[in-house]
């Protein structure tokens, strides 16, 4: 996976203004799907573990799977007393030796798409080990708006690259790839999973520089770009995709 090498520039903007809006937005939209009562979740690339320990601290068992021994740490580090959560340190791609079908009430896999050539086999991975009526969030780079971010920065030669491509060049350095909606549904049906709800996350402050502080009015910037994330036609031009899905029917897991 190309994120590996990549973990010091990650941990660089934890804390940010824009990691702060991607981490709280994704927790509001989640949260609107995930069960009230515990359930079984498989995080994976957890990374440094915002979202991990967040649904643990509500109660959940949570098993976060990470190639980063170093962002695991992060997150092993913040676990608190009462929570349930289990660290696996091993690469997204061995889902499938590493899991049973079916065995996660909800399986989430933000920002990891990214960083694989292929998601067919990683899409494949996540549905089977995904129970029936289960949920699956997916947290993707737009590819249906590569063009925003330079657009705005007035890097118009980087803005008429980024027309009809999907590959960039991603904050941290590394060559990563972006998923286009109607595309990605499709790679989902094909593993039995549909769309319940998408939204966009960073619509407004994409374009944020690296040190840009975290404002007094941060509650209403939340407020606007929860907004945005949830109304068309913001949401289809955000940096960041978020997808709530679950099987097509309440079948068995795929095997």
């Amino acid at each position: 996976m190309r994120f590996s090498g990549a973990e010091g520039a990650w941990r660089a903007g934890l804390g940010t203004l824009r990691d702060v809006v991607r981490q709280e937005l994704v927790t509001r939209q989640l949260a609107e799907h995930l069960p009230a009562t515990p359930c079984r979740i498989l995080d994976v690339g957890s990374g440094q573990g915002t979202q991990a320990l967040r649904m643990a601290a509500r109660g959940h068992h949570v098993t976060a799977l990470d190639a980063s021994r170093e962002l695991l740490g992060l997150l092993e580090a913040g676990i608190q007393p009462g929570m349930r959560v289990r660290t696996v340190q091993a690469e997204a791609e061995r889902l499938g030796e590493l899991f049973e079908p079916g065995g996660f009430d909800a399986v989430v896999c933000h920002g990891v798409l990214m960083y694989v050539d292929d998601p067919g086999p990683l899409l494949a991975g996540l549905a089977r080990v995904l129970a029936p009526g289960g949920l699956l969030s997916l947290l993707v780079r737009n590819g249906d708006a590569l063009a925003m971010r330079p657009g705005l920065t007035g890097d118009w030669q980087g803005a008429l690259r980024a027309f009809g491509q999907t590959g960039y060049l991603n904050r941290i350095g590394v060559e990563a790839r972006a998923d286009r909606l109607g595309d990605l549904v499709g790679r989902l049906g094909e593993e039995g999973l549909a769309v319940r709800r998408w939204y966009g996350v960073r619509v407004f402050t994409d374009t944020a520089p690296g040190d840009a502080p975290i404002p007094g009015d941060l509650d209403d910037l939340l407020a606007a770009e929860e907004e945005a994330g949830r109304t068309d036609p913001y949401r289809a031009v955000a940096a960041l995709t978020h997808l709530v899905c679950g099987h097509e029917s309440p079948g068995a897991a795929r095997g």
